[in-house]
């Protein structure tokens, strides 16, 4: 059932400036909106539902802001529309293109000074033709805190909601429709990855609804195999995911052993592998006929001398030999004073190897958009650290820096 939206209350006791002020303040956000909400919203002004799709059309395939733009619908309710509603993206406060046709944005999100998220595409030309995959953030930091990213070094502020994590991919198809008139205009962005800051599953229904836009005919249509949810093992809620909605998964494993991912993924000592890929093997379980669910991807950064040793690929061929997998090989990118570094080529194409004679399909993720700051686990924005994460973090590492400057 449609939620019922608050519309915005009468000003006519107010000074005319205050007016102004409260309605600006009342507005609702159609962009977040799912089918059903604005659905719902539309009866509430008493209007038909099937007015829902048409905005839906305008706001998420043509990138419409200006309701005065919104041709099929009468001028009364484009008046009236322009009176209690607004199309808001979150704000860009930097955009970075890079040489190799990656593109970052960084976004304020709350009030005042608020906190940063980002957001990277990356192009590709694959068999299907030319390729744009959006990664998208879920959360203000990470409260996870593994240790090899550097978003979870700045700590964790609070979950976006619906219309922060949707308007990232509609800035995202905007930014290459700015000089294209409005009929002509097409979405751009063909793959979309819950892989930017925070932790989607701990982010559950807001994350949700942004992904039912995405498959949405009336808004992006897009291919369920194209939209793929990325976890460190929230079990519970890949379970919950099951039943939900039908994307792909992906499964932030980066060690092949309880012991070693305790340290790297933490979540890892309350879900430990052996629940995660049950989870995994029920979440394919569930998909029928049409299902996009025939395989997990496994994303795997490569860390010198920590997980990338013969035995380790081993492991992992044990631990994956009942879980129809394909595994992406991540060379890591060291972020300031990271206590890692990145496994050789010859390491990493030398575990590949062992991987690929195994069975499993197994490739190497190029590394793209270094120039910016956008390759993997880079992603940091500035966060307003409750936990004082940052703090801690920093101060270790002064500790680490001086302890070598005495030894040496």
């Amino acid at each position: 059932m449609a939620s019922v939206i608050d519309l915005p209350a009468p000003t006519e006791h107010a000074q005319p400036a205050d007016a102004v002020q409260n309605a600006v303040r009342a507005k609702v956000n159609l962009l977040g909106m799912s089918r059903a909400e604005l659905e719902g919203f539309f009866e509430q002004l008493g209007e038909k539902k099937f007015r829902a799709g048409q905005v839906m059309k305008w706001i998420h395939q043509y990138f419409v802001t200006d309701f005065a733009e919104m041709t099929n619908i009468s001028g009364k309710l484009r008046a009236k529309l322009e009176q209690v509603c607004e199309i808001t993206a979150p704000e860009v406060v930097h955009r970075h293109y890079s040489k190799d046709g990656t593109r970052k944005w960084v976004f304020r999100v709350g009030d005042g000074a608020g906190s940063l998220v980002e957001t990277v595409l990356i192009p590709a030309e694959d068999k299907t033709g030319s390729r744009k995959t959006l990664c998208i953030s879920s959360q203000v930091g990470c409260a996870l805190d593994c240790s090899f990213c550097s978003t979870g070094k700045q700590g964790f502020q609070r979950d976006l909601n619906p219309d922060e994590i949707i308007g990232q991919l509609w800035v995202a198809n905007q930014s290459y429709m700015e000089d294209v008139p409005v009929a002509e205009r097409e979405r751009s962005v063909t793959n979309v990855v819950m892989m930017g800051m925070g932790e989607p599953l701990l982010n559950y229904d807001a994350v949700l609804s942004s992904m039912q836009l995405m498959l949405d005919d009336f808004a992006y249509g897009m291919s369920k195999r194209r939209v793929t949810l990325s976890t460190s093992g929230v079990v519970p809620k890949i379970d919950q995911l099951a039943q939900d909605i039908d994307v792909a998964l992906a499964i932030s494993l980066h060690a092949p052993n309880d012991e070693l991912r305790n340290e790297l993924v933490p979540i890892n000592k309350k879900y430990p592998l052996e629940q995660l890929i049950a989870a995994c093997q029920r979440y394919l379980a569930k998909g029928g006929n049409e299902s996009t669910r025939k395989h997990v991807t496994i994303e795997y950064v490569m860390l010198d001398g920590v997980n990338d040793h013969p035995e380790h690929a081993q492991q992992m061929i044990k631990l994956l030999k009942n879980l129809p997998s394909k595994i992406n090989l991540i060379p890591f990118n060291p972020f300031p004073h990271a206590p890692y570094g990145r496994s050789s080529r010859n390491r990493i194409i030398a575990f590949q190897k062992t991987l690929s004679d195994a069975g499993f399909v197994c490739t190497i993720r190029q590394t793209r958009g270094d120039d910016i700051d956008a390759a993997c686990g880079q992603l940091v924005g500035h966060v307003a650290d409750r936990t004082r994460r940052a703090e801690q973090w920093k101060k270790k590492v002064a500790e680490r820096q001086e302890i070598i400057r005495s030894q040496g």
